[in-house]
């Protein structure tokens, strides 16, 4: 199995244990490099951390451009960087928000990039990956054909179609996400982001802010020491920025999880935060300047014993741990779905019908 592994602010502390344990049980270690663009994160930057990765015992490595913002040029310069001093094999995953995806995958692959992720085309674009078909059709007859049948994707393209008009007239899934937006070049916009921001403000009844929310991450992100924004820093930084502008006043609700964040409790922010903006958020707490899982203490057996009387799976206690209120809600419903479906098994109706000939 190959397990992609990463961690939000590049912090390779945080990636330890996570790679020991793959290693453990004969798991393939994909350690991923989380791609943003600002000052500090040069070509050398991403490079350096990729060589940590494979001395940590990566088997492979991966550039995670979350919010597509990796330019064609830029991609092939990259990869030639990370190949001249990391020899794994690298992978790209990129996503289609900006427009630029199938562009610079192709720039990838003709500096050496190993792999590429991409999606079937009904599923592809906008925040999704670049459609599998063209780059397939572009690759052929050249050193890098994939050797992939056009034909047999097609049949699965057909079958994901159904799906994806399914989902959209459902309104499961949000034509707006499905579009290419050029603004995430400028505000640094990953696509799962996009759409949870979408959603939290519609949610909100307050889908004409989106543009300001949009303009106020950027800020937000370098407030925060420039984190890259994949999760869970986009969900942090997303959120503040969303409570930024509908407070219409900066910072004067602060979430838990971005005190945190300012804190040291999810790692080493890629830049220094100003002193002054780490006093404004936490007031006199404690920074964090170890790894942060050492101030944790081993929690799992505790978790267990709380929902002991909930528990179906193995799985749940992860659920638990991760989204406990959240979680809470799905076993009581799950709960109450499993009485209902017992009751209505258990009740035996007997019902008499006359059938006569109709001539």
């Amino acid at each position: 199995d190959i397990i992609r592994i990463f961690d939000a602010l590049n912090d390779p502390r945080n990636l330890k244990t996570a790679i020991d344990a793959t290693k453990k049980e004969k798991g393939h270690v994909q350690a991923a490099i989380c791609y943003t663009t600002g000052p500090v994160f040069t070509n050398e930057y991403f490079a350096k951390y990729a060589k940590t990765l494979e001395e940590m015992g990566a088997d492979s490595i991966c550039i995670k451009d979350m919010a597509g913002l990796l330019k064609p040029y830029d991609a092939y310069d990259l990869v030639t960087a990370i190949k001249s001093i990391c020899k794994l094999p690298v992978e790209l995953h990129t996503h289609y928000t900006s427009g630029l995806a199938s562009m610079t995958v192709l720039k990838a692959i003709e500096a050496g990039c190993d792999i590429i992720d991409t999606a079937i085309s009904p599923m592809a674009m906008g925040t999704s990956q670049p459609p599998t078909e063209p780059i397939v059709a572009t690759l052929q007859g050249t050193p890098f054909d994939t050797g992939l049948d056009l034909l047999k994707l097609d049949e699965v393209s057909k079958y994901f179609s159904k799906l994806k008009e399914k989902y959209l007239s459902s309104g499961l899934l949000d034509p707006k996400v499905m579009q290419v937006d050029v603004n995430a070049l400028l505000y640094q916009v990953p696509g799962g982001m996009l759409s949870n921001l979408v959603s939290q403000l519609k949610q909100a009844g307050k889908s004409d802010k989106l543009l300001e929310v949009l303009q106020e991450v950027p800020r937000v992100r370098a407030d925060a020491g420039s984190p890259p924004l994949v999760t869970p820093s986009s969900q942090i930084v997303g959120t503040q920025a969303v409570f930024n502008v509908l407070t219409g006043e900066r910072y004067k609700s602060v979430t838990k999880e971005f005190k945190g964040l300012v804190r040291g409790e999810y790692g080493k922010t890629p830049v220094p935060i100003e002193p002054s903006f780490i006093k404004q958020i936490i007031g006199d707490e404690k920074l964090i300047t170890n790894r942060p899982a050492d101030e944790i203490k081993p929690e799992l057996e505790k978790l267990r014993a709380e929902i002991a009387d909930k528990m179906i799976q193995d799985e749940d206690v992860l659920s638990y741990a991760l989204f406990d209120k959240v979680a809470l809600k799905f076993f009581e419903k799950r709960a109450q779905d499993r009485a209902l479906a017992s009751a209505l098994a258990n009740t035996q109706a007997k019902f008499h019908v006359n059938i006569r000939e109709i001539k």
